[in-house]
């Protein structure tokens, strides 16, 4: 089961796994499929077409990157009996990891997919050799949860044209510059039989209302027992990841490294891909190594620096 009807520009899966309980799973892959394997999870309400600026990104320096749709998002099924809890996303990755078979991946996770990598992680589900997340913590702020769930929820009856969507869109990330061609918001939605165009995810995942008291308890007690290289990443500008929160993540695992991307909001990646990448790489370079020391290697990292209190700006 599925949001709909593709539209036409709507870029095709290049490989489809099996996860949990037969669901068919959508991904994509970029680079050498023999180099080290960064997988890539993104959050709720997103596809893994946030991944790719960052995937071809991590290809480019040697890695092997892949992301996938997570179940009810994308190009991946939906699951006809609403099943879209944490356990079940984590039993996805395993069943696409196995697939891969590829020893000790790092792990990259945003936000919803955040919290599936550190459960993986910390309930020993995923032998990984590193941990990347993004905009996410075991204390979250519940008014940023209330805005996301707001913008994937409205207009259950769908829009009238891409327009629509787009100022849908623009309206929940007034911090973007709007697109001006629509034809990129095609992986966004679907064209439903009623002729209206809805978004990729199965409204079912609105029934399960979060329970943040118990959420925070089992992600605490994944952080607490991560002994492996972990990095941070915040978005200076977020309302669901505040500073105290990373902050709280640092004493519950205070061997993580952390970095606040100033000028991107929640969707990190998608603000500042650049420096991101950057910062995910270069931890990456000296805890899953590769060879960045030849000056005249595609491979060199484009040189950012850390600022104050760990804020990453660009060099001019």
């Amino acid at each position: 089961m599925s949001a709909g009807q593709r539209l036409s520009s709507t870029p095709v899966p290049m490989h489809t796994w099996n996860g949990y309980g037969g669901l068919s799973i959508a991904g994509d892959s970029w680079g050498n499929s023999h180099a080290p394997l960064v997988v890539l999870l993104h959050g709720g309400g997103q596809t893994r077409h946030a991944w790719r600026g960052t995937g071809e990104r991590l290809a480019e320096v040697g890695y092997f990157s892949v992301a996938f749709d997570a179940r009810g998002h994308g190009d991946s099924d939906w699951d006809e009996n609403g099943y879209y809890t944490q356990e079940a996303m984590v039993a996805d990755l395993v069943a696409v990891l196995e697939a891969l078979d590829k020893p000790r991946p790092v792990l990259v996770g945003a936000s919803m997919g955040g919290g599936t990598a550190l459960v993986a992680v910390g309930d020993d589900h995923v032998d990984a050799a590193s941990l990347v997340l993004v905009d996410i913590a075991p204390h979250i702020e519940i008014d940023g949860v209330a805005k996301i769930r707001e913008f994937m929820f409205q207009r259950p009856e769908g829009f009238d044209s891409l327009e629509e969507v787009a100022e849908a869109i623009a309206n929940y990330q007034p911090h973007r510059t709007r697109e001006r061609r629509l034809d990129g918001l095609a992986k966004n939605v679907r064209l439903g039989d009623d002729g209206r165009y809805h978004w990729h995810w199965d409204p079912k995942t609105r029934a399960q209302e979060p329970d943040f008291e118990r959420r925070e308890a089992q992600l605490a007690q994944c952080a607490r027992k991560l002994s492996l290289p972990t990095l941070l990443v915040r978005g200076g500008l977020s309302d669901l990841l505040s500073e105290e929160g990373a902050q709280s993540f640092l004493a519950l695992c205070p061997r993580s490294e952390y970095v606040n991307v100033t000028g991107a909001a929640h969707m990190v990646a998608g603000d500042r891909n650049d420096i991101f990448s950057n910062a995910v790489i270069e931890f990456l370079s000296r805890n899953v190594p590769l060879d960045f020391d030849d000056p005249t290697s595609p491979h060199r990292i484009k040189p950012f620096q850390v600022g104050a209190a760990g804020d990453l700006t660009d060099i001019p």
